[in-house]
């Protein structure tokens, strides 16, 4: 296979142009042939020769294909040509000896095959070759043409001794049937049909109608004039020829996508012509010679045969059309598993059986943990590789009669049914749970993953949409009890779920309408006792469902994605009421800090960094005035995607802290990774010490960490003095809790903002 360089093709405009010109040019000289004098058909001929072996050469290099391979063999079959038409000139003329006189027809031969194979690997380069009506089309117009060739050319001579050179001319349009059957597949396949393409078809009809004139004057004595003969010969080579010319030859070799038509009229009547008229000729025609007569039987028959494989290709074709359209209503594109609208069509079947065998019907939905992680690390390819994966595993471990499918996204589904007692659904999903234990072969190496199942049971009593339902309430639950566990439905998470959908409802809006708030904690420097900085704490109050608690509403927010605005609109008022507060004390008070935490969500969105540098500069804060709280499992989701907005936040100056600090992954391996400042110890910690309690060798050991690392502390929870004291014996920085302050509104916080003494007095 010969490829070109790797500089591109020129205008398509100049390209245009040359084919226009080689067009007008080669009209010019074929007139001139017909109707010039004769002794000036000679030097005409040789400069339409000349002219077309220039076309073939600079068409490819002028436009670049992709492949030149089918224009390579039509050069080679111009080169044929040329020699066969100037060789014929000198016969003409009487300058062959005897034995030579066929040596221009029979090179014409190769020169044939050439322009065969150059359709062919045209076919395969466009990857038509199997379009099957294409292909029996082509066949049938290539019998048509044959019976045609046969009745009137070849098989009135078959009673009649003919030389060498008048069989071999009788034999040219038998040639033509070949070369027209595969411009015809190329024609009648699918994809656009370039005007290359036409310009070469235009080709093979002026070459079969020459050979067709040809053969009449040379083998049958019909008196038809040479001029005839050679016009519409060279004819085809220069519309051969051209058709390099012209932009579009470019995409003659490309991959054509598939497109489905109905048949035309055209392709009917013709269709209908070439079984037909064959039939008819067969029918009056008057008998001849028993070898002319089985011939013609030969190939009616073989007519008839292919309109017949046409219909049952059709019909068959139609069919397999159908059931592809119906697995793709029923059954999902990715990993060929049976869908929703499918699951529920066989549950829905399955609920009368159970009712009447006593068996019980389970529904174990499937979700899997942190998909989306793998999805943003290594892309949609590798997880849609994993959800394949997903799928052949599923299918391996349930039973032959058990139905996997796939709903959605990274949600499956597994039906089964039998008796209650044998507890199936219960005993399937805590295999399966052992069977995501092991490690998925993808191709960028093995991957694990867990899964959440909800588990929903029926004894056939239930609708199939509302078992589904079920089943997923019971895997939102299996999610809340820490993943990778199994969750059996009952009816008290119905009412949860509609208590979810209903608080849903109620916050999507509440920023725009004003519902959320932001309030302030002060947070203390122990060494000293004044005031550090604050965090910000995101507070709704609904005129429907009254305060609303953290714990409730921001876990649905980050779930929906409504946090991303949320916590946008948090930071942003947070470091305008600092700013505000940095004025209101003075240039000389001591330099607050705002501290606001960041959800997953908005890590791995790419304008945190833009938020962050445009709130300082709206404020005229500096940097470091503004801590940003990450959790140390919200970071573990998508370590490397956080770490890039990280270090960009850091680069800039900002403060980072790692939030309830030993409540996550606690590793000092990823503390070390991450470009952090501050560590805030959770408040389950904090409760009990001061009292010899259980945890205080846990926030000792924390404290003497963070001090070897560099980091500074903030103890939260802190509610009593006994808690202060032992805090500040141990060395740690800043603390913050109900012992100074409740979280409040701006309005309430004056008095920390006026007290704080300036920083020179401290």
């Amino acid at each position: 296979m010969t490829h070109v360089q790797a500089t591109g093709p020129a205008p398509a405009s100049r390209a245009l142009l040359e084919f226009r010109v080689h067009l007008g040019l080669s009209a010019a000289l074929l007139g001139f042939l017909l109707l010039g004098p004769e002794q000036a058909a000679a030097p005409m001929m040789v400069l339409l020769l000349a002219l077309s072996l220039v076309a073939i050469h600079r068409g490819p290099r002028l436009n670049r294909p992709a492949d030149e391979t089918p224009w390579r063999y039509i050069r080679y079959a111009s080169y044929f040509f040329v020699v066969c038409s100037l060789l014929r000139v000198v016969r003409a003329e009487g300058g062959l000896p005897d034995w030579l006189t066929l040596l221009p027809d029979l090179l014409t031969i190769p020169a044939y095959l050439l322009v065969a194979l150059c359709f062919v690997v045209m076919l395969r380069m466009r990857r038509a070759s199997d379009d099957d009506s294409a292909r029996i089309d082509a066949l049938l117009m290539g019998l048509g043409t044959a019976f045609l060739t046969w009745t009137f050319l070849i098989g009135p001579r078959t009673a009649v001794h003919l030389t060498g050179s008048q069989l071999v001319n009788v034999l040219f349009p038998v040639f033509d049937v070949v070369i027209l059957v595969q411009a015809a597949r190329l024609m009648l396949s699918r994809g656009t049909r370039q005007p290359a393409l036409w310009t070469m078809i235009l080709a093979c009809g002026a070459l079969f109608t020459g050979d067709l004139l040809y053969c009449l004057r040379e083998a049958l004595g019909v008196g038809v004039p040479e001029q005839f003969v050679d016009t519409f010969l060279l004819l085809m080579f220069a519309l051969l020829t051209a058709s390099s010319l012209h932009p579009s030859m470019r995409e003659l070799t490309e991959p054509q996508q598939a497109v489905a038509r109905d048949l035309s009229r055209g392709r009917t009547a013709l269709i209908g012509a070439m079984v037909i008229f064959p039939v008819a000729l067969t029918a009056i025609m008057p008998q001849g010679t028993t070898t002319n007569n089985a011939m013609r039987a030969v190939l009616c028959v073989a007519l008839i045969l292919t309109v017949l494989l046409r219909v049952i290709r059709s019909n068959n074709s139609r069919a397999r059309a159908e059931r592809l359209s119906r697995r793709r209503v029923t059954h999902d594109t990715l990993t060929d598993l049976p869908n929703r609208e499918l699951l529920t069509e066989t549950v829905t079947g399955w609920a009368g059986r159970a009712a009447a065998e006593r068996h019980e019907i389970s529904l174990l939905f499937l979700d899997l943990d942190r998909f989306k992680m793998i999805n943003d690390n290594w892309g949609h390819p590798v997880g849609d590789e994993l959800l394949r994966a997903v799928a052949e595993r599923l299918t391996q471990v349930v039973r032959a009669e058990d139905v996997v499918s796939r709903i959605g996204g990274d949600e499956f589904v597994v039906a089964l049914s039998g008796p209650p007692h044998e507890r199936l659904g219960e005993q399937l999903a805590e295999r399966l749970i052992a069977e995501f234990n092991r490690p998925f072969s993808l191709s960028i190496g093995d991957v694990v993953t867990s899964v959440s199942i909800g588990v929903a049971k029926s004894a056939g009593d239930v609708h199939a949409l509302d078992l589904i339902r079920d089943a997923d309430t019971a895997m939102y639950k299996a999610k809340s009890n820490g993943r990778n566990v199994y969750t059996l439905f009952d009816a008290s998470m119905r009412v949860q779920v509609q208590d979810r959908v209903r608080l849903e409802q109620a916050l999507r809006g509440a920023l725009e309408r004003g519902e959320l708030a932001a309030h302030f904690q002060p947070i203390i420097d122990l060494a000293s006792g004044e005031l550090d900085g604050f965090e910000a704490l995101m507070r709704w109050h609904s005129p429907e469902l009254g305060f609303v608690s953290p714990v409730e509403f921001i876990p649905i927010a980050e779930e929906t994605g409504m946090i991303e605005e949320m916590g946008a609109w948090l930071l942003r008022e947070s470091v305008r009421q600092l700013g505000e507060w940095t004025a209101r004390r003075g240039p000389d008070a001591r330099p607050l800090h705002v501290s606001v935490n960041v959800a997953v969500r908005q890590l791995r969105d790419g304008s945190l960094v833009r938020i962050v540098d445009e709130a300082l500069r709206e404020n005229d804060l500096p940097p470091a005035a503004l801590w940003l709280e990450i959790t140390e499992s919200g970071v573990m989701e998508d370590l490397e995607a956080a770490l890039l907005t990280l270090n960009a936040l850091r680069t800039m100056g900002v403060t980072l802290a790692v939030d309830d600090f030993g409540t996550g992954y606690s590793s000092l391996s990823y503390l070390h990774r991450l470009p952090v400042g501050i560590v805030k110890i959770d408040r389950s910690f904090v409760s009990g010490v001061g009292e010899n309690g259980a945890k205080e060798p846990i926030v000792r050991a924390v404290l003497a960490m963070a001090l070897a690392m560099g980091h500074r502390v903030v103890a939260e929870g802190v509610e009593t003095e006994i808690q202060r004291d032992w805090l500040r014996e141990q060395g740690c920085d800043l603390v913050q809790g109900w012992l100074y302050s409740k979280a409040d509104l701006p309005a309430n916080l004056t008095a920390w903002i006026d007290r704080t003494p300036a920083l020179t007095e401290a």
